[in-house]
Parts: C-alpha cells; sequence; structure tokens
C-alpha cells in the first residue's frame, strides 16, 4: 500500500497549500478542499476458503485471484480505503445486499436475479473455468450435453449458487436432453468427495479448486490425481457485487479495473493464480 499512502500525501499536501494560499477566499472554497482529502472506508468481503480466488492465507492474510486485484484497485482510489473481511459465500450475498458489507468478492458469475439485489458494475473483475470432476473413467465426457446424454447424476448445487443457474440455463435450452439438477441445502458440495465415493457421477467445479484440492501436492485429494480428473465446459467472467447504495464506488472501481486490464496486470494476476492467463480464451467465455 506505499504507493497509495503516497498518493494521500501528495493530496494531503496540495490541499495544505490551497488553504495556505487561499486565506481570503470563501468558506465554501475551504470546505470543498476539505472534502477533497476525505478518506472513505469501504468493507470488502471475501469468501476465506475459495483458494486460490479468495481466502485467509496461514498468516491470516487476505489473498487470492479476486483479493490482490481489488488491492491494487485499492491503490488507484486514494479517496478510498478498504477493509478486508473474511467471511462465507452465504453471509457474504446477504451482507452486501443488506449494506453490512460495501462489496462482496467470491468468484461471482451474473445471473439475472442478482441484478435484482446488487450492483453490477461495467467492468468484469476476472474470468473463471468451470468444468466437472469425473471419474477417470468417464473422461469422455467433456461437456454438458454428453453428461446428459450419459444420464449422469450431477453433485446437488444450491439454488442461490450461479453454477446452479448455469445447469438451469442449460436445460431450458435443451429440453430433449437435460442433466438431472438437484437443488442442494448448503451453497457448496465437496465435490470430489462426492465423486469418489460413487454418491453422483460428477460434480460442477471450478478449475482453481480442482487443482488446489487434487493436482496440488498439499492438496486434500492429491490422493485421487489419477482418480479423477477435470473437463472444461465453459470459462465465465466474474464480479464483484456492490451494494446497491455504492453505484459511486462501483463507478471508480470501474475507472481503475479498466485500467489495470490495459496494463495487463490482471493477466500476470491469473497466471499467478490459476497458473493459466485466462484473459487470452476472453472471447471464449460463455457469459
Amino acid at each position: 500500500m506505499k504507493n497509495k499512502k503516497l498518493l494521500r500525501l501528495i493530496v494531503t499536501g496540495l490541499t495544505a497549500v490551497t488553504l495556505l494560499t487561499g486565506c481570503g477566499s470563501s468558506t465554501t472554497s475551504n470546505t470543498a478542499a476539505k472534502s477533497d482529502t476525505k478518506v472513505t472506508k469501504v468493507k470488502v468481503a471475501y469468501d476465506q476458503t475459495l483458494k486460490p480466488i479468495s481466502y485467509t492465507d496461514e498468516n491470516g492474510n487476505a489473498t487470492g485471484y479476486d483479493v490482490e486485484v481489488m488491492k491494487q484497485v485499492d491503490e488507484l482510489l486514494p479517496q478510498y480505503e478498504f477493509e478486508y473481511i473474511p467471511t462465507t459465500s452465504d453471509d457474504l450475498l446477504v451482507g452486501v445486499e443488506q449494506g453490512k458489507y460495501d462489496v462482496g468478492i467470491k468468484n461471482a458469475f451474473w445471473t439475472q436475479e442478482r441484478t435484482e439485489k446488487f450492483v453490477f458494475p461495467k467492468e468484469f473483475l476476472g474470468l473463471s473455468s468451470t468444468g466437472l470432476a469425473l471419474k477417470k473413467e468417464n473422461g469422455n465426457i467433456k461437456t454438458l450435453s454428453d453428461f446428459a446424454s450419459a444420464g449422469f447424476t450431477l453433485a446437488p448445487i444450491a439454488a442461490n449458487n450461479a453454477q446452479y443457474t448455469i445447469i438451469d440455463e442449460y436445460n431450458k435450452n435443451n429440453s430433449n436432453n437435460q442433466v438431472k439438477l438437484e437443488a442442494g441445502d448448503s451453497f457448496t458440495v465437496d465435490v470430489i468427495q462426492w465423486v469418489n465415493e460413487g454418491r453422483v457421477k460428477g460434480g460442477v467445479i471450478l478449475e482453481g479448486q480442482f487443482d488446489q484440492q487434487v493436482k496440488a501436492d498439499n492438496g486434500q485429494y492429491h490422493n485421487l490425481v489419477n482418480d479423477v480428473v477435470y473437463n472444461e465446459f465453459a470459462v465465465i467472467k466474474t464480479w464483484p457485487l456492490f451494494n446497491k447504495k455504492q453505484q459511486e464506488f462501483a463507478d471508480a472501481y470501474d475507472g481503475a479495473i479498466k485500467k489495470l486490464k490495459e496494463e495487463k496486470k490482471t493477466n500476470e494476476l491469473s497466471k499467478k493464480f490459476y497458473g493459466r492467463d485466462l484473459f487470452e480464451v476472453l472471447d471464449k467465455a460463455n457469459r
């Protein structure tokens, strides 16, 4: 945050000079000058277990792709000071909607329903590879169409999870070849465990999560690295969710994130946290 602190010192110094040289000016001018240096603290909620997207590291610090992008946005906005608050996906959604948090980051997908509850900025935050986790013997199932045709069972997905919306939209557009979709009781399901135990034939999972859980040497299910596979079926834009009263904040975010994309900072963070530059396949983004 050194650059941001420097920006604030510069702004404060310039304001001080303005006040000293404008002693004879009106009270209105002085008030305006003071307001220019006001720093608004905003609460940024993040899903603390969604590694590598957003999580709390071993030192208790907020990190992950979504978090680190927002930290760089913060650097470009001296008028705001971001406070990162770890929480769950469920609490994040409710908290942002109710104003407990000003913005939430959790690899959120766009849905029509969410536009009624949150402010979506003009600029997306990142990209997410979404796919199917399957037993290796079912690795020939590459798409939702393949999955449906095979008559396979899918791990439950909470109805308020945007992944549910993705499958539901597919079903509406493919009435003769639908995926068996079941609404789950909790926001997240341990997809790898369900697939490995044979409770279901497959489950929807993010590539980053699959890599962390299965491919990483210290992954929870690394022992299954030769038994389960990940097959991508969609690349989807992800968004920060702003409280309905935070339109001005969302507009400021738009300007900052656009600059970061132009400078390829988001590409660098994608490679760092996902092991690939998802922006290279932006033209394949499904939504």
